[in-house]
């Protein structure tokens, strides 16, 4: 069976640069896989050029309504949605988000097959496909990028100034860094990027309980994983599947670490349930001694309660009073600096877009232009106007309750 791809022009504002395939792997698609034809939205804000597309032999134009499959990245505004087509984006609706409520509502309405490329996991919950690890490099270069401003003791240039991760790695030679403390959380992709940075600054990596006991005369990190950080109120244990099911039962033991370190990288997968590293308060203690915070998962008051929103990449640290818990300027004496942006991976779009695109490619682009998997069943959100078994619970949210 033949199948028409399209790759979608994204139409969020402000518009994201990434895409789900480059032009490499549009022209290996249709150089490997007969039946399937890949047709490109015609965009000036992407990464890719429509002339590296075209150069690539894909087809280039604006109106891709004869496409069968559509592939974005981010939420697809309510307008531009075409009735009756499968769609792969990042919908940003499955913790029933205020703001995107519309946007399920007129997939419904429109019959609309929407699979969301945050919902494919493999069988042990896994995700499959995402940005994660690039939004670990970008976040922790800046974050390194705000001590430096604050300290005044190095300076680390913008990531998106350079082309590509390899030019990004050439800015760190004779990078000298003072005797810092750091402290990364989580062990997902993003953790990985973050850790992909401090390895390649040459920081030191120790274990938590020798963090927890001295200083060092050289820069190091340790890393937190979800035992490191969460034990069960009644029993101190720490249980990966009893931790996802019920996080209610569970309380968070990061606090020593608060006196401990002057830079956090924080990777950790949140939702309301699940217990903050910290709270408000303890900002205001004499002990808490972090300086500056980049919160690469990103929730608004989520696992770093002082994340007050967003950033733009432009401007992306501010500061947070210690005392009145404002937001100030960055770099303030009395403020801790918070690094919070929900795009980092569109500082280094190509190489994101590419890592993106190979897991497409290895995971789901057979079984989606095929006869399916239940990968892709656990991941459709939506079909034939309605909710999907897996999502039944979003019901209230779809019918604007």
């Amino acid at each position: 069976m033949n199948h028409k791809i399209g790759l979608i022009r994204e139409g969020k504002i402000p518009a994201d640069n990434r895409v789900a395939l480059t032009p490499a792997q549009c022209k290996w698609i249709q150089k490997n896989a007969p039946g399937i034809q890949i047709i490109v939205q015609s965009s000036l804000v992407r990464c890719f050029s429509d002339r590296e597309y075209l150069l690539a032999g894909a087809e280039v134009r604006d109106d891709i309504s004869e496409c069968d499959i559509l592939l974005g990245i981010k939420e697809v505004p309510v307008s531009q949605l075409i009735p009756d087509k499968t769609y792969l984006f990042f919908s940003h609706t499955k913790k029933k988000q205020p703001h995107n409520q519309k946007l399920l509502q007129t997939i419904l309405e429109k019959n609309i097959t929407l699979i969301d490329y945050e919902c494919l996991e493999h069988e042990d919950g896994q995700r499959i496909i995402g940005f994660g690890f690039f939004a670990g490099v970008v976040g922790a270069h800046n974050g390194m990028m705000a001590y430096g401003n604050r300290t005044g003791l190095f300076t680390l240039d913008r990531v998106y100034k350079q082309r590509s991760f390899r030019e990004l790695i050439h800015t760190y030679f004779g990078l000298r860094l003072p005797n810092v403390k750091i402290t990364v959380t989580g062990s997902g992709r993003v953790a990985h990027g973050i850790l992909e940075i401090m390895n390649l600054m040459g920081i030191h990596e120790v274990e938590p309980d020798d963090y927890l006991k001295r200083r060092f005369s050289y820069p190091v990190y340790t890393q937190l994983k979800g035992f490191d950080l969460y034990e069960n109120k009644s029993t101190g244990k720490y249980s990966r599947e009893e931790f996802h099911a019920q996080p209610e039962l569970y309380r968070c033991k990061f606090l020593p670490y608060t006196e401990q370190t002057d830079i956090l990288m924080n990777g950790v997968y949140w939702e309301k349930n699940i217990p903050r590293l910290f709270e408000k308060e303890n900002v205001k203690e004499d002990t808490f001694i972090i300086q500056t915070i980049a919160d690469i998962t990103d929730d608004a008051n989520g696992s770093v309660p002082v994340n007050t929103g967003d950033q733009a990449i432009e401007d992306p640290v501010y500061g947070i009073d210690r005392n009145t818990l404002e937001k100030t300027a960055p770099y303030l004496k009395n403020s801790i600096d918070i690094m919070a942006v929900g795009n980092l991976p569109n500082e280094l779009p190509r190489d994101a877009s590419r890592y993106f695109g190979e897991q497409l490619i290895k995971h789901v682009l057979e079984d989606l232009v095929g006869n399916g998997s239940e990968i892709i069943d656990r991941a459709t959100m939506t079909k034939a106007g309605k909710l999907t078994s897996h999502f039944s619970y979003l019901q209230d949210y779809a019918e604007g309750k």
